[in-house]
């Protein structure tokens, strides 16, 4: 099979032939259809974090395709049916983390292109119990993004405690940003969308955003401060600087939630107004299986677009460029 391969931080992925990986108990092999590209795919190939990968390795952690093959043991998933790959391959199930409904916190996970061989190739391993199955009717290349992109932000507005009649300030409408907007409304939320392209402020724009704020021009919380303040802020820009936009946006008791991972990234707090305005900063990382179960069920209920664009497996450089130079309109998604 053919996979894209880190064998360097910082140089171009390599595509290289290797064998078909056979399930182990517990595992399930998956016949690749579509492999979203998320922002930490490209941090992983340039070992931006302080916990690295270990080269070689095969990134990506949006993955969808039918599943080849079952290991021993495996009876809830069979061949032929269609599965998703996200990133938590794995969690030990038996710590508190675990036991409490938090395995995303799990100290023992297994996280997929990142610690263990991830889905930018033709054919992929999982852990049976951590794949899951994809409602029929869902086209693979609007599920992939759904993986990561979609449960993420889904996990940021449930943890930002979004309620009905809120401002919800949305900080980057990129591909995890335009779905972050469009779950907000769905909690009911009146949305405000930040980004700095034409294109991005236009989708968001067509997906509902109430507020659009193109912060080349204006001030983003000095604008949000005029409609009152945000209720939540959630800080999917890839900047650290927007953080602190973030932070100035909220009204008292105000609550923003960092998402998005920038290499070097600090946000100074200033306790005072923290203190006095009743301010919150939560940390929010990706989602838990049952998490993902109801972003597939929204969107297989019509509740969610995914916007996207296909590129070959072939072409991962040029796409993770596009990434970084902001050209990509949503998510972009490799064809194997």
């Amino acid at each position: 099979m053919k996979a894209a391969v880190v064998q360097q931080f910082g140089r171009p992925l390599f595509i290289e032939d290797r064998p078909i990986p056979e399930p182990g108990p517990g595992q399930i092999t998956v016949k690749m259809e579509a492999s979203g590209l998320c922002h930490t795919d490209i941090h992983a190939a340039h070992g931006d974090w302080p916990a690295k990968p270990v080269p070689p390795f095969v990134p990506g952690h949006e993955g969808v395709g039918i599943v080849y093959a079952v290991g021993a043991g495996v009876t809830r998933l069979h061949v032929g049916e269609r599965a998703a790959v996200p990133w938590l391959g794995y969690a030990c199930g038996g710590c508190r983390a675990c036991l409490t409904g938090w395995e995303t916190l799990c100290e023992k996970q297994r996280n997929t292109g990142y610690s263990v061989d991830g889905c930018y190739a033709e054919y992929f391993l999982a852990e049976a119990a951590f794949a899951a199955r994809v409602p029929d009717g869902i086209n693979p290349f609007e599920a992939a993004p759904l993986t990561c992109a979609g449960v993420t932000t889904y996990k940021a507005v449930k943890v930002g405690n979004v309620r009905p009649t809120d401002l919800v300030a949305i900080s980057g409408v990129g591909g995890l940003g335009h779905l972050a907007l469009q779950y907000a409304k769905i909690f009911g939320a009146t949305v405000a969308a930040i980004d700095i392209t034409d294109e991005k402020l236009e989708l968001a724009r067509e997906l509902g955003a109430d507020i659009v704020i193109d912060a080349r021009r204006d001030d983003p919380a000095a604008v949000l401060q005029s409609h009152g303040g945000a209720d939540v802020a959630i800080g999917l820009a890839v900047d650290a600087k927007s953080f602190e936009t973030d932070y100035g946006s909220l009204r008292r008791g105000g609550r923003l939630v960092l998402v998005a991972l920038p290499a070097e990234g600090t946000l100074t707090i200033p306790v005072f107004d923290t203190v006095l305005n009743g301010t919150s900063v939560i940390g929010s990382i990706v989602g838990t299986r049952a998490d993902l179960a109801e972003v597939f069920a929204l969107h297989a209920a019509r509740r969610t677009r995914v916007i996207y664009q296909e590129r070959d497996l072939a072409g991962v450089n040029e796409a993770m460029d596009e990434v970084l130079q902001g050209r990509a309109a949503a998510r972009l998604v490799l064809r194997p």
